[in-house]
């Protein structure tokens, strides 16, 4: 991962280096085939049942967008857990510690978690379109799974530093707490799960006080990038408001992900 400084001889390290050497360690881990059999599961699911369901199928891929965005706070959660635990057990972190930057190691590791995340929606979300297509049932073609992509990814971005950041100080246990906390916060943002699809609503535009916790935002995301295609008027305004706090709060995430475990002491039963 480490490069040599011309100017000083030092060992140095770049991001592109930190976020390879990351993502194929996490490739050859059992975490890679996790993403893989969640979003082939996920996404053949629930594409047969609205396949030949009665509902709408537009409402029906609004639910669905609703359904995985809420889960990413779990998801992640338990990604950033095990990949901690990962990282502990084969060396005390040696691996982000014992390096010429510590601040671009996480920032590594935050950006190929959440990389492996996104790869996971893309399959949730291709196998779920797919068979939704073969049944004629994709009424409105592509582009809103492909908004729903880059909703929950941009939404989920924050939330991959938040639980990276509390399963290096706290454990995994602690990360996946709050990750299962963070979904109950989810599915409460858009009134329920399966809420819109039961009252033929927009839930992703209702908004109100909890669809602006950080940790609805990949649910509200995902609804509202299916939701601006059914009803523009309604759904683009918070599209865009919603997605430029997550952007906005992504690289603040990532600056203080970079200062905080640049001075890292590691948890007390690493020593």
């Amino acid at each position: 991962m480490a490069s040599t400084d011309a100017r000083g001889g030092m060992p140095r390290m770049t991001l592109p280096r930190a976020l390879r050497s990351e993502l194929l360690r996490l490739t050859r881990s059992p975490l890679a085939a996790a993403h893989l059999a969640c979003g082939i599961a996920g996404g053949v699911a629930c594409g047969a049942y609205f396949s030949v369901a009665s509902w709408d199928p537009a409402l029906g891929t609004d639910a669905y967008a609703q359904f995985l965005g809420a889960l990413m706070p779990l998801m992640s959660g338990i990604s950033c857990g095990l990949a901690a635990d990962e990282e502990r057990g084969a060396g005390r972190l040696a691996n982000l510690t014992a390096v010429p930057s510590r601040g671009r190691a996480a920032l590594g590791m935050w950006l190929a978690l959440a990389l492996m995340g996104a790869g996971a929606l893309a399959v949730a979300l291709g196998t779920f379109g797919g068979i939704l297509a073969a049944s004629g049932r994709l009424s409105l073609g592509v582009a809103p799974l492909l908004r729903t992509w880059a909703g929950i990814a941009l939404g989920s971005l924050p939330l991959y530093a938040l639980e990276l950041s509390c399963a290096l100080l706290l454990g995994r246990n602690a990360a996946i707490g709050a990750g299962a906390a963070g979904t109950l916060v989810a599915f409460l943002s858009v009134g329920g799960l399966a809420h819109g699809l039961m009252t033929g609503e927009l839930t992703g535009t209702l908004g109100g006080p909890i669809g602006w916790v950080p940790l609805a935002w990949p649910a509200r995301l995902g609804s509202l990038g299916v939701e601006s295609l059914m009803d523009p008027s309604r759904a683009s305004g918070p599209l865009l408001g919603v997605a430029l706090a997550s952007s906005a709060l992504s690289l603040v995430s990532g600056a203080a992900l970079v200062a905080w475990f640049s001075r890292f002491e590691g948890r007390r039963d690493d020593a």
